[in-house]
């Protein structure tokens, strides 16, 4: 609906709204029709307004979704879409509900229908009646979060579950203002139909949809050569439609001044690093990566050093290396990202130890409590959830067993310590900003390292409370190091994670920070 032609979004809102003049007149003429509608009955008007347990939960509905209410949660919403960056997104919501808000008014006045007289007699309404604002509004405002639930949700079942949400909460409301006697049940429906006849109006006036980097910021310098090759690698299982994706991607490089990108697809058995190959040998002067934080890290590894850009389009569930980037996690504006944004030279860390080969990682490498929570994600309930997973994973390895552990940086002597955890970044927030590493620099050439050992249940409160509040003393509870090369060693096999992935368990962890090895395309 957000990448359709104006005329789609115009014509439902001209149905909604045509619709509401045909009721508008049904109403004031007295059709008979709308009359039925209207006609409650004596044992509706009575289970409204004797049910006493009823009575205060309806009028909680009636007060939360009221004008100060609405006005409340649209500022939020407002609000939110604005510090995210979906500025656009931020200021259609506004108007959209503004826009209804005066429509309501503008309507009531002119109508003039008078309220049901058997209201409850409790907080009697004197307004108008005819369209009901609190529908209205309510219409509205879930119009404006499902349009967003679709411009930022990629999981369709969180989609599904968002969307079923937003109805259960709209017919609430619109019950709410028959059962108590407020709103003739027309009311309500031509407060629907106003509503939903605005979003759609205001989705044809103004898109929501970020506008693109290239019309709003000074073209880079022409450091291509004339063919501009662009290859695109893929994770397949991580898009929804992978026909569709490729579409978008191609016509975004089109409109770009790229030639037609050349795909290349994951497979299980090679995570990105042959595709990444064949785009370099290819003589691909971008590289487009979409997938997981596992995916990214494989193709960037394998670019290192070649000074081919990576534009990163993050579509996992933690994407932490586009976060710590402020690369868009819209798909669309990751693309755009790719495309126009500028390159920047990042760190990249070789990672060695007992049973795994030599590799790498871009964001996180850990031993203990954060490798078990990787290692006991439920991959269904992964990907139907995403990273509440993750949540759940967590709060069952919650007590995972202390560890005695052995860490030496820069070469220097190994140091003793007791953990649940031992994480070394090279960027330094995780899901929700929090700030585990927050002097992490994915530039500056250094690994930082943080050491947990809250030693039962209730200390790990503490811990986050410090962990929010970045209190850089150390102790026991937190301890931090900062190097270019990091080893761990653990007295016992323990679990161990790279950017997210279970590598399994192990005693040993050797990093080095390879500094500025890697090109990645990010926001101008």
């Amino acid at each position: 609906m957000l990448d359709r032609p104006r005329l789609a979004p115009l014509g439902v809102a001209a149905l909604c709204l045509i619709s509401l003049a045909l009721l508008a007149m049904a109403t004031t003429q007295g059709w008979a029709s709308v009359a039925e509608l209207d006609d409650r009955g004596d044992p509706a008007q009575r289970w409204a307004t004797d049910a006493g347990w009823l009575w205060h939960p309806l009028r909680w509905v009636e007060v939360v979704f009221g004008t100060i209410g609405m006005t409340v949660m649209t500022a939020l919403l407002g609000i939110t879409m604005w510090v995210k960056g979906y500025r656009r997104a931020g200021v259609f919501a506004v108007l959209v509900v503004s826009a209804t808000g005066l429509a309501t008014t503008g309507l009531k006045l002119w109508i003039g229908r008078e309220r049901p007289d058997w209201q409850h007699p409790d907080f009697v309404l004197s307004s108008n009646s005819f369209p009901s604002g609190h529908a209205s509004s309510v219409a509205a405002l879930g119009g404006v979060v499902m349009l967003l639930v679709l411009m930022l949700v990629r999981r369709r079942s969180v989609r599904r579950l968002a969307y079923a949400g937003v109805a259960l909460v709209m017919l609430v409301v619109c019950l709410d203002r028959v059962l108590l006697g407020r709103h003739y049940p027309s009311d309500v429906v031509g407060g629907l139909l106003l509503g939903v006849g605005v979003v759609f109006l205001g989705l044809a006036l103004y898109n929501p949809l970020p506008v693109t980097t290239a019309s709003r910021a000074e073209p880079l310098p022409e450091v291509y050569g004339p063919r501009r090759r662009l290859a695109m690698v893929l994770n397949p299982i991580k898009v929804e439609d992978v026909g569709q994706f490729r579409h978008l991607v191609d016509s975004m490089a089109a409109e770009a001044g790229w030639a037609e990108p050349s795909w290349h697809f994951t497979t299980v058995e090679d995570p990105g690093t042959g595709m990444a190959a064949a785009a370099a040998a290819d003589g691909a002067e971008l590289v487009m990566v979409c997938g997981g934080d596992g995916t990214v890290r494989e193709v960037c590894a394998e670019l290192a050093g070649t000074g081919i850009p990576v534009g990163i389009i993050p579509a996992g569930t933690g994407n932490l290396l586009a976060r710590n980037l402020a690369i868009p996690l819209y798909i669309r504006s990751a693309i755009d990202n790719a495309l126009h944004g500028q390159d920047q030279a990042i760190d990249l860390v070789s990672v060695g130890g007992d049973g795994i080969e030599d590799t790498h990682f871009m964001v996180m490498a850990g031993m203990g409590f954060d490798a078990a929570i990787m290692e006991g994600v439920n991959e269904d309930l992964k990907k139907r959830v995403g990273w509440v997973a993750y949540v759940v994973s967590g709060l069952k390895s919650l007590m995972f067993p202390a560890v005695k552990v052995e860490i030496s940086v820069d070469g220097g002597e190994f140091t003793k310590h007791r953990a649940r955890t031992v994480v070394v970044g090279n960027v330094g927030f995780l899901q929700a900003g929090m700030p585990l590493l927050p002097d992490a620099a994915i530039d500056d050439g250094q690994l930082d390292v943080v050491v947990l050992h809250p030693r039962n249940f209730l200390a790990w409160i503490p811990l986050a409370w410090r962990v929010l509040l970045k209190r850089p003393h150390t102790d026991d509870l937190i301890n931090r190091m900062t190097g270019a090369t990091v080893s761990i060693r653990a007295n016992i096999d323990t679990p161990r994670q790279l950017d997210g992935d279970s590598i399994g368990l192990g005693r040993e962890l050797h990093m080095e920070c390879l500094h500025g090895r890697v090109l990645v395309r990010v926001p101008r």
